[in-house]
C-alpha cells in the first residue's frame, strides 16, 4: 500500500488536497473572524450570543441540504477538474463581498443594517461553494487513487481540512478584523492557482442530463441511495455525528465568554484544539485499519467522545467565577488550575470523533460504482446538512427557552449513543 505522505508527491492527489485546505482555511477563517467579532464586539447576552452563533450556522449549512443534489449529479456527469476551477473562481467574488462586510464591521459604519448582512450574504454563498466542492473532493479520490490508497487519501483529506480549520480558525482570534478581510480574498485567489492544477477527472459515462429541480432531484437522490442498507446506517452515522459537531461549535464561543470568562484568543483555541485532534483521529484510525475500509472501531470511538463530553461539562461546570475587571487572555487562562482537564476533555472529544467519521466517509466511495460516488456523497450531505440544521435549530430553542450553553453539552453526549447504536448496526450488516 502507497504510503499517506507518498500520495502529498503525487499530482494526481497533491493539487486537490492543498485546494480543499485553503478552502477550508478560508471559511474558517471568515466564519470565525465574523463570529467572534459580534460575539464580543457587537452582542452583551450569552442568549443573543449563542443564537448569532447557531444563525450562522444555520446559513452556512442551509445550501448543503438545498443544492447538494444538484452538486452531486453535476460532479458525476461532468468533469470534476473543470468544476472545481469554476467554483474556485467563484470564491474570490464571494471573498469580496465578505471581505467588505469586514471592512464596514472594522469601521463600524451600518454594522446591523449592512455589514452584518453582508457577511451573511458572504456565508451563505460560501456554503454553495462548499456544497459543489464537496462530493467532487471526495468523488475524484477513487478516480485518481488506487483502491488501497482511498482510505489513506480520505484520511490525509480529512486530516488536511481540519489543519486548515486549526489555522483559519487562530489567524481569526488574533489577527485584527480588517486584515481577516484582505486575508480571505488573497487565500481565495491562491485557492483559485492550485484548483487549476488539478489533472482532469472525466465523467466515468456519457454525460447525462440534470434535473434542475432542487427538491424533486433531492428527493429522488436521498431515496435512490437510503433504500441500500449500508449506506442508510452509514449515512444516518454521520449525520449524528455532524449534528454534534455543529452544537459544539455553536457553543464554543459564548461558552468561552460567559462560562470561562475569556477572551476572543480562548475561543479561538478551542476550535484549533478540536481540529487538531479531529486531525490526530483521522490518521490514527488508517493507522489502525492499515487501509481496510471498517466501521469496527467506531462504536468504541464515539462511546468514548461521549465519556469526553461529559468531563468537558464536568470541568465547565466547576470552573469558577470570573476574574475581576477583565476576561482572561491566553496566557490567563493557560495558568488556571481546570485548564488541563479543560483541554485534555476537548482533545478526546476531536481524537474519538476524528476515529469515528473517517472510516464512515470512506465507506461512502468504496462501497458504490466510481460513477455513482459524488451522487452518494451528495446524498450524504443532504441528510447531514439537514441533520445539522436540526441541531442548530434545537440549540437556539434551548437557548431561548433559558437552558445554558454548559447544560446543552449533555444533549451532545446523548446524542454519541445513538451514533454508536447506529454504528453497531453498520458494522454487523457488513460482516
Amino acid at each position: 500500500m502507497t504510503g499517506s505522505i507518498a500520495l502529498l508527491r503525487q499530482r494526481r492527489f497533491l493539487p486537490l488536497f492543498v485546494t480543499q485546505l485553503l478552502g477550508a482555511f478560508n471559511d474558517n477563517l471568515f466564519k470565525n473572524a465574523m463570529v467572534l467579532f459580534v460575539v464580543y464586539g457587537v452582542f452583551n447576552s450569552e442568549e443573543q450570543e449563542t443564537l448569532f452563533s447557531a444563525v450562522a450556522t444555520g446559513v452556512f449549512i442551509l445550501p448543503f441540504f438545498l443544492l447538494s443534489a444538484l452538486a452531486g449529479q453535476l460532479a458525476d456527469t461532468r468533469d470534476k477538474a473543470r468544476i472545481i476551477r469554476i467554483v474556485k473562481f467563484c470564491e474570490i467574488l464571494i471573498m469580496f463581498v465578505g471581505g467588505g462586510g469586514l471592512i464596514l464591521a472594522w469601521l463600524g459604519f451600518a454594522v446591523h443594517l449592512i455589514a452584518i448582512p453582508l457577511m451573511m450574504l458572504a456565508l451563505f454563498a460560501m456554503g454553495i461553494h462548499s456544497t459543489f466542492f464537496g462530493p467532487i473532493k471526495y468523488a475524484i479520490l477513487p478516480q485518481h487513487l488506487k483502491s488501497d490508497e482511498v482510505l489513506a487519501g480520505t484520511g490525509l483529506v480529512e486530516a488536511g481540512t481540519y489543519i486548515a480549520i486549526l489555522a483559519g480558525t487562530i489567524l481569526a482570534g488574533v489577527i485584527e478584523v480588517e486584515w481577516a478581510a484582505l486575508g480571505v480574498v488573497l487565500v481565495a485567489a491562491i485557492g483559485y492557482w492550485t484548483g487549476r492544477k488539478v489533472p482532469p477527472a472525466p465523467p466515468e459515462h456519457l454525460e447525462t442530463g440534470i434535473d434542475w429541480h432542487i427538491i424533486r432531484s433531492s428527493v429522488a437522490l436521498v431515496r435512490g441511495t437510503m433504500h441500500i442498507p449500508r449506506l442508510y446506517l452509514a449515512i444516518l452515522s454521520i449525520s449524528f455525528f455532524w449534528t454534534i459537531g455543529a452544537v459544539l461549535f455553536i457553543q464554543f464561543p459564548p461558552l468561552a465568554k460567559n462560562i470561562l470568562h475569556a477572551d476572543k484568543s480562548v475561543a479561538s483555541l478551542f476550535l484549533a484544539v478540536f481540529s487538531i485532534g479531529i486531525a490526530i483521529g483521522s490518521v490514527a484510525v488508517n493507522r489502525l485499519l492499515k487501509g481496510e475500509v471498517s466501521a469496527r472501531y467506531s462504536p468504541a470511538s464515539v462511546l468514548v467522545m461521549a465519556l469526553f463530553v461529559v468531563a468537558f461539562y464536568w470541568v465547565c461546570r466547576n470552573w469558577g467565577v470570573q476574574p475581576a475587571g477583565a476576561l482572561y487572555d491566553i496566557g490567563g487562562f493557560l495558568g488556571h488550575p481546570g485548564v488541563v482537564p479543560l483541554l485534555a476533555s476537548l482533545l478526546g472529544i476531536a481524537v474519538s470523533g476524528g476515529m469515528f467519521v473517517v472510516p464512515l466517509y470512506a465507506f461512502l466511495t468504496t462501497t458504490v460504482p466510481k460513477d455513482q460516488t459524488a451522487r452518494t456523497v451528495a446524498a450524504n450531505n443532504i441528510v447531514n446538512s439537514g441533520a445539522m440544521v436540526a441541531g442548530s435549530l434545537l440549540a437556539m430553542g434551548l437557548g431561548l427557552a433559558g437552558v445554558g450553553v454548559v447544560d446543552q453539552l449533555l444533549m451532545s453526549a446523548a446524542m454519541c449513543l445513538v451514533s454508536a447504536w447506529l454504528a453497531v448496526k453498520l458494522h454487523r450488516a457488513c460482516d
